[in-house]
């Protein structure tokens, strides 16, 4: 396990929460992660620790630094969760919201795909119908308020509350309304076909559910 002070150079400024977080291969160690080993092993960034979620919830903790919460709720959402305001994520502070998007790979690298290879024994997929693409363009979504929903499988997802602001970003940089509309044109059709095959209803909702988005993107 590293220190931060071997973070890569090219990370921006750390808050100072994050700075109470181990480091490993250059990167702050996001309290979510996962430790199959232990925290004498290596961390799987790609999984979260389900108990972490339980105690996210319950004790009001931010999901990327793991300290108290303040009222502002900060969600890292694509735009088809700002769509339906629905994520597998609890919120974090703003701070640690924003720095994440501005510097997990994942997020910055619009080329980078999910890696599914070699997880650990016993990794599941998020709750919800999670859509397996790098969506290009993340949602700083602020709000004051949010709930916990069960799934389709009874597992618990999180509604977001009505936002206070949102801004979206790319690679690490405020995006384009172009960058924008490419991602939910890439991401919307799973959106689509989900609604169809519920029926009419389901399809008047996400047509409201755009409109409704829509008011919070840039011009």
């Amino acid at each position: 396990m590293k220190t931060l002070e071997t973070l890569r150079p090219e990370l921006t400024a750390v808050p100072d929460r994050i700075k109470d977080l181990p480091a490993h291969r250059g990167y702050p160690v996001p309290w979510f992660v996962a430790w199959p080993d232990g925290p004498g092993g290596e961390p799987e960034f790609r999984t979260a620790d389900g108990q972490k979620f339980e105690r996210a919830i319950r004790e009001r903790r931010c999901w990327v630094c793991g300290q108290q919460l303040g009222g502002n709720l900060a969600f890292v959402l694509g735009p088809m969760c700002g769509i339906t305001r629905t994520t597998s994520e609890p919120p974090c502070h703003r701070d640690c919201a924003l720095w994440s998007i501005r510097n997990c790979p994942f997020l910055t690298r619009i080329e980078m795909e999910r890696r599914t290879a070699n997880l650990p024994a016993g990794t599941i997929d998020a709750a919800g119908c999670p859509i397996d693409r790098n969506p290009g363009v993340a949602l700083l979504w602020v709000t004051k308020s949010y709930e916990i929903f069960p799934d389709q499988n009874k597992r618990p997802l999180i509604s977001v509350g009505d936002p206070e602001q949102v801004v979206c970003y790319t690679e690490g940089r405020l995006a384009t309304r172009a960058e924008i509309d490419a991602s939910i044109a890439g991401g919307l059709p799973h959106l689509e076909k989900l609604a169809r095959d519920e029926g009419d209803d389901a399809i008047r909702e996400l047509e409201a559910q755009i409109r409704r988005f829509e008011i919070w993107l840039p011009i």
